[in-house]
């Protein structure tokens, strides 16, 4: 069956994707048994490559912390309210902190980060990255803000770890025996290895009454070679090859998404895409993809990327 699959994947250069397997089949075995050398060599930090200056990034942080509270339903002034007391678990928050940062500012008991990978680094951009944020905080959030870290208002002092956290876990999940009020993520669980485990995991720490909010990307985050989404069209067998170690998209669509949730024994309260991909390029890849998402309608095909909220109890 998987000889079958090769021979009618979807290609317009064999001779190219040949070398694209291969290049990508070394870097994965690197990420596997070298994960810290392939961060460094790669200088992966979580965030779109578009981000570039710390100004730039300071307030992708600031957009980023915007949405998840626009998400919950409240104004930026009903914030500090709403957080107050609240401990807060961060998936995947790449070098910087930022979005932590300001959840503790605006009245969060105490943020953790947990990632897969040792991405965070007290870099000579980060630092100011973190200063920037500070310096745009209103006078009573700044105060807070700069009990953050261990030497007050001192950004290269660290964070004090009765504010804010960060861990690494060989699977990128949070240990289980803590419980959130709050859980976020944005652009990590396209990534994980495991869905139904990192699911499975939201469903233990997040606290009864709690939410879990998250922002997916489905798209192929540059693997696309010839056609948008023609990414899906890699046999299983060859694109875990290439990427199962590298936090590259696992590709599950929407379909596997609602299934899992379900499984976990959460309820989604909010399943909304940011945009869907037009029904004539959907056409195009359809006849060529993998196994595993053959049985999809163009309509789960289509999203892009959605914002998901998770949390225990009655359905909305």
């Amino acid at each position: 069956m998987g000889e079958v699959e090769i021979v009618i994947m979807y290609s317009e250069n064999p001779v190219l994707d040949i070398l694209h397997f291969s290049h990508a089949f070394l870097s994965n075995q690197l990420a596997r048994f070298a994960p810290s050398l392939y961060i460094k060599l790669t200088r992966q930090t979580g965030r779109s490559s578009q981000v570039t200056s710390r100004y730039e990034t300071a307030f992708y942080f600031i957009r980023c912390f915007r949405e998840y509270i626009d998400q919950i339903g409240l104004s930026i002034d009903q914030s500090e309210e709403y957080l107050r007391g609240k401990k807060v678990l961060e998936y995947g928050p790449g070098d910087i902190l930022g979005v932590a940062l300001l959840m503790y500012a605006h009245g969060a008991e105490s943020v953790h980060c947990v990632d897969r990978f040792p991405i965070e680094k007290k870099s000579r951009k980060n630092l100011q990255v973190y200063q920037f944020l500070l310096d745009s905080i209103d006078r009573d959030k700044k105060a807070r803000a700069k009990k953050a870290f261990n030497v007050s208002g001192k950004v290269d002092s660290g964070f004090n770890p009765n504010a804010i956290t960060y861990s690494v876990t060989p699977d990128g999940l949070a240990p289980n025996g803590l419980k959130y009020d709050l859980i976020i993520s944005r652009a990590v669980l396209e990534h994980v290895n495991d869905l139904e485990s990192t699911l499975n995991n939201i469903s233990r720490v997040l606290k009864k009454g709690g939410i879990s909010i998250h922002q997916v990307d489905l798209k192929s985050h540059g693997l696309d070679r010839y056609q948008t989404f023609d990414f899906l069209t890699w046999p299983e067998i060859l694109y875990r090859s290439m990427y199962s170690h590298k936090g590259f998209p696992n590709r599950w669509r929407i379909d596997k998404y609602k299934e899992l949730i379900e499984k976990s024994g959460l309820s989604c309260n909010k399943f909304a895409p940011l945009g869907k991909l037009e029904r004539e390029k959907i056409e195009i890849i359809k006849p060529g993809l993998a196994k595993q998402f053959r049985h999809l309608s163009p309509e789960e095909l289509s999203w892009l990327e959605f914002w998901m909220i998770l949390e225990h109890g009655r359905k909305a």
